[in-house]
């Protein structure tokens, strides 16, 4: 019975992974090819679709967490995933405005980057039980450039949506049934401040992941 579980979990797992695989390979493709044929405007147009897919569908990863079905710690999925969820839906999809900015290719080009290399090293080890040692040195070296252009390109967004957020979108205001208030401008601007502490955090979170990571492939 314990075997069964284990290589349905193994099977759900790898199925998982080199689905969204192949949504963020969909994504990457579609906006180097805008960004070369049309230009920085209309990339978000271009990779909307499969990058709304993509991105949503890291939330079962929360859950994955949560049941035990991985060994990642939810304090560390949890804000990754709700941040890049928040640009996704909160921001870009929310406020067409900042579609066209430059800042959409960068952070596209980095999370798909970052992406396709994350979801085909766990979609090997779950397939074939191990992952090649240049893949795992890319899924722990890449962030090194990645996570830079990545988190300038969400600060960079949030604080251009910051104009557009001001026209009430998403606000509650007093009085009300409810009694109760909430202003999607200020919440923006607590999202920016909780980047400053987080982003080092995170950052160096993943340096000691590489190098705990990296010194095993050394050992062995």
């Amino acid at each position: 019975m314990a075997g069964a579980l284990s290589a349905l979990r193994r099977l759900y797992l790898s199925l998982y992974n080199w689905t969204v695989f192949l949504g963020w390979l969909q994504v990457l493709y579609l906006a180097l090819k805008t960004l070369n044929e049309l230009g920085h405007q209309h990339v978000y147009k271009a990779v909307e679709r499969p990058l709304l897919l993509a991105q949503s569908a890291a939330v079962l990863e929360i859950l994955h967490g949560l049941v035990g079905l991985v060994r990642s710690p939810i304090s560390a999925t949890l804000p990754q995933i709700g941040s890049r969820l928040y640009l996704t839906w909160g921001v870009l999809w929310s406020f067409p405005e900042t579609q066209s900015h430059i800042l959409v290719s960068s952070l596209v080009i980095s999370w798909s980057i970052t992406e396709i290399i994350r979801y085909s090293f766990f979609g090997m080890k779950e397939a074939l039980g191990f992952a090649p040692s240049w893949l795992l040195w890319l899924r722990y070296s890449t962030f090194i450039l990645l996570y830079p252009t990545g988190i300038t390109s969400e600060v960079g967004l949030i604080y251009i949506a910051l104009q557009y957020i001001q026209s009430e979108k998403y606000s509650v205001r007093m009085p009300n049934k409810w009694n109760f208030s909430f202003d999607y401008f200020y919440a923006a601007i607590i999202a920016l401040g909780i980047y400053v502490p987080g982003s080092p955090h995170m950052y160096r979170y993943m340096l000691s992941q590489r190098k705990k990571a990296l010194s095993k492939t050394k050992a062995a």
